[in-house]
């Protein structure tokens, strides 16, 4: 499966709406630079039936750096966290059952040499 990126979200959202791709830009890049702001802000930010953004604590911990060998102190930071809602999660699940059945797994051949 390709990545989506931005632009390709854009372009989708000017299509089911009949917006002007411009306007559906500046909403866009609006909301993913106030989610940005926020989670700098402290704050955590839910969107029910999708998901919530958050920032957590990771505790300092020793790392080794693999070109020297050497080890390195990696000091406690806040890292930016997503957890899609029981929702999609139960969404995505539901494909995997589809995703599996159209793969079928090779029977296998016993193959009877004869010397």
């Amino acid at each position: 499966m390709p990545n989506i990126t931005k632009q390709a979200l854009i372009q989708e959202i000017a299509k089911s709406t009949g917006f002007v791709r411009n306007d559906i830009k500046t909403v866009v890049e609006q909301f993913l630079d106030l989610v940005g702001e926020k989670l700098i802000e402290g704050n955590t930010i839910e969107i029910r039936g999708f998901g919530t953004f958050a920032c957590k604590p990771r505790k300092a911990r020793p790392a080794r750096n693999p070109r020297t060998g050497e080890t390195v102190q990696i000091e406690e930071r806040m890292v930016p966290t997503f957890k899609f809602s029981n929702d999609i999660k139960d969404k995505i699940n539901a494909l995997e059952g589809v995703i599996g059945e159209a793969v079928e797994e090779p029977e296998e051949v016993a193959i009877e040499s004869e010397i």
